[in-house]
């Protein structure tokens, strides 16, 4: 194991000739922010979670204790979503490690806000190959598997930004609704053998991404919401942990806004 791949695990209870397994939920981006939130409510849940991480291996590290003390056995990785064989190192390392994924969450994702006739081509190019490249090179990665054992839920982040628009964001709007067209667009491919893909259209949510926007900005997307509040990550947790359930048997290809009424 390298040194920027670490596992933990704990004792799940059970004995040696009958042990309690565990599904296990893959998270892309999940050392903080929505990503963090997903991977400590799915712990809750029951799910060993492996999750990969580009730079904060701090923040890696601490969440890994964290789920750890709930019970799950963790694996973390720093991995570049926009290496695609990265992103495949990654999904073969977490099912030798752990089992196949039954679940994939993709959760990495970056802003570089600026009006189009300011941005550079740079600044429009990293948005893209993070958020919807990202999110390709890990579908593309754990959905053959699932198809294989006819089971398997993908939950991708997308943004109400990619739904509405949004001025100075035209690389992340771009972005966010390619993930939207995307997602309905796998569900139809994959759906007869068993395999669910659901996007989640986060708003304004309190996490380190919008804490850039400064507080002028916040209050003023937050007054026009309906419930009249930014979100936090755990809201977007459940609603993720909703949609990779077996309560969520008969939804795919859908779009979930958690947006406070946005």
């Amino acid at each position: 194991m390298s040194d920027t791949e670490h596992r933990t695990g704990s004792d799940t209870g059970g004995t040696p000739d009958l042990p309690v397994t565990r599904p296990v939920a893959l998270i892309s981006g999940g050392s903080r922010g929505i990503g963090r939130a997903v991977a400590l409510r799915l712990a809750e849940e029951g799910y060993d979670i492996s999750f990969c991480f580009r730079g904060d291996e701090q923040a890696a590290a601490l969440l890994e204790k964290e789920l750890t003390a709930l019970g799950a056995r963790a694996f973390a990785a720093r991995v570049d979503v926009t290496d695609a064989e990265g992103v495949r190192g990654w999904v073969t390392r977490t099912e030798e490690e752990f089992g196949p994924v039954a679940v994939a969450v993709t959760s990495a994702g970056i802003t570089r806000d600026k009006p189009l006739l300011m941005m550079s081509d740079t600044e429009w190019h990293e948005v893209l190959d993070t958020n919807l490249d990202g999110v390709y090179h890990v579908c593309r990665a754990v959905v053959y598997p699932m198809l294989k054992r006819r089971a398997g839920a993908i939950v991708t982040l997308a943004s109400v930004s990619g739904l509405l628009g949004n001025a100075g964001q035209t690389n992340y709007a771009a972005s966010k609704a390619g993930i939207v067209a995307f997602s309905r667009s796998l569900a139809k491919e994959v759906g007869r053998r068993g395999v669910r893909v659901n996007a989640v259209a986060p708003g304004l949510i309190d996490t380190d991404m919008s804490a850039v926007l400064g507080d002028g900005i916040k209050e003023e997307v937050a007054g026009r919401t309906a419930l009249g509040r930014a979100g936090l990550a755990a809201e977007v947790a459940d609603a993720v942990a909703y949609l990779a359930s077996p309560r969520a048997s008969y939804i795919t290809g859908a779009v979930l806004p958690v947006d406070g009424g946005l």
